[in-house]
């Protein structure tokens, strides 16, 4: 068999391959770097280990030309029922006093701050339950494909606390003001087909065509121009707080950008040619 430097870029995107990790599971086929949460025993609950390592597959998912989607999913029935209170049971003794300030700075928020920041798609792919800290990551991404069995929950009022690693942030945005309120503060569980109506998710399947969905979602947008993808994801991000005029102002610089990649070149090519364009991502 030759040494992967000897095999051709398309080969090597076809191919199928594997980091080793304890509580995840990253793969890399056809420019799309699928990471799976791996407790499923545990409703993939967040531990220390499993925070530790997300992190650094999304890093390096973040740094790797050859990954142009991300997509977050979770094994077995759940996406992730958030921080695992088993962790909690030896520390949550009369006299304790916790510092969830610090732990969300050191554990939660570099994740959702990655996914954010990432200049490439990031596509949550939820096939069960996505409650607390395992909802915030599946509304930090960029989008969200959901098996009917899906189900999101704001569950932190449940245990005295408030919504976050993000979804003070992100859930106001996809559902609205009022709705997200209600959500927060009730921590109902939305199933599946609320989830949609509502725009909390993009597209709903059966269980048993959400890994077929969510590779045709990914293999699309891997297929487009990287940096267009990028660019446009940067700006609408930055939309909720910039004014009209700094938004036209931030538009016209991304565009000039844009303008200047071979991708565009070869767009517009094709098209006057009536053919398809090949994009080289450059």
């Amino acid at each position: 068999m030759p040494k992967n430097d000897d095999l051709t870029l398309l080969e090597r995107n076809t191919m199928t391959t594997a980091t080793t990790f304890e509580t995840i599971e990253v793969t890399l086929c056809n420019n799309v770097c699928t990471i799976s949460l791996q407790r499923a025993d545990v409703l993939n609950a967040f531990d220390n280990t499993l925070t530790t390592e997300l992190a650094k597959a999304l890093k390096d998912a973040s740094r790797n030309k050859e990954a142009r989607v991300v997509v977050i999913t979770g094994s077995g029935r759940a996406f992730s029922s958030g921080q695992d209170l088993a962790d909690l049971k030896a520390k949550y003794v009369p006299g304790h006093e916790p510092h969830l300030g610090e732990d969300l700075k050191k554990r939660y928020d570099p994740i959702v701050k990655l996914i954010h920041t990432m200049e490439k798609p990031v596509i949550a792919s939820v096939n069960g339950v996505a409650a607390g800290a395992g909802c915030s990551l599946a509304l930090a991404c960029d989008m969200r494909i959901a098996s009917e069995h899906a189900s999101f929950i704001e569950v932190f009022v449940n245990v005295g606390l408030i919504p976050d690693s993000g979804s003070t942030w992100t859930l106001p945005r996809l559902v609205g003001f009022g709705r997200a309120m209600e959500l927060c503060l009730t921590g109902r569980p939305v199933k599946a087909e609320e989830a949609l109506a509502i725009g909390l998710v993009n597209q709903v399947v059966s269980a048993e065509e959400l890994e077929e969905a969510t590779a045709k979602l990914a293999n699309r947008l891997a297929s487009l121009p990287a940096k267009a993808l990028s660019l446009t994801k940067r700006l609408l991000n930055q939309s909720f707080e910039n004014d009209f005029k700094e938004q036209l102002d931030q538009e016209a610089f991304a565009q000039e950008t844009a303008g200047r990649t071979d991708d565009h070149f070869e767009g517009v090519v094709a098209f006057i040619e009536k053919r398809k364009p090949n994009f080289t991502h450059e």
